[in-house]
């Protein structure tokens, strides 16, 4: 609902003094909503540096896409993204051979190119090597400096690695909220997730 992939009928939800429910999804991204699916979203057929700067949010609107122009600006940030995503010396690599970890960190570039203050991450580490999970994390712990991240994941080491509140959920509501220790030890939790 936050992202307006769902739409509201009772509920309000404000995201920086703003109501979002009243906005269409890409209205939700201009306020600086971003969110990414668990398979990843990207042009297979375009190479990293390609969809890093398809992502790039100024000019690219319907009419301004038809006059858009490679800056130093956006050499500048597509560069940046790249180092944080661990992709600077793939740039030129068409984007269907990296490997299933890879394109997961070249969808969430392609987020940051955005410049959310908001990230929406679904079980980001599905499907990846310990190696990727492990470096995932050093790039969630990097980019969340400067913006909230939320993610939702069921790998727990994962989250422990990454998390600094953890929200338990059962049923759509709220079951246990707090440390990733504090979470673990609520016997709300215990019984509910483990059946004891």
């Amino acid at each position: 609902m936050i992202c307006g992939k769902t739409k509201s009928t009772s509920w309000s939800i404000k995201f920086m003094n703003k109501e979002l429910t009243k906005l269409s999804e890409h209205e939700i991204v201009r306020e600086g909503v971003g969110r990414k699916f668990q398979t990843p979203s990207i042009y297979e057929n375009l190479s990293v540096y390609q969809n890093l700067e398809v992502s790039y949010p100024k000019g690219r609107g319907v009419f301004g896409s038809l006059t858009f122009k490679r800056t130093a600006e956006v050499e500048a940030q597509v560069r940046k993204v790249a180092e944080e995503i661990m992709l600077s010396d793939l740039l030129d690599l068409e984007a269907a051979l990296l490997s299933h970890g890879q394109k997961q960190w070249l969808e969430i570039g392609m987020l940051l190119m955005q410049d959310p203050e908001l990230l929406m991450l679904d079980e980001p580490v599905a499907g990846m090597s310990a190696k990727e999970r492990d470096q995932t994390a050093e790039l969630l712990n990097k980019i969340c400096n400067n913006r909230s991240v939320l993610v939702i994941e069921h790998d727990m080491e994962f989250v422990k690695k990454i998390a600094h509140k953890v929200t338990v959920l059962h049923q759509g509501k709220i079951l246990a909220e707090g440390s990733m220790d504090k979470v673990q030890e609520d016997e709300k939790v215990i019984e509910v997730y483990l059946g004891h």
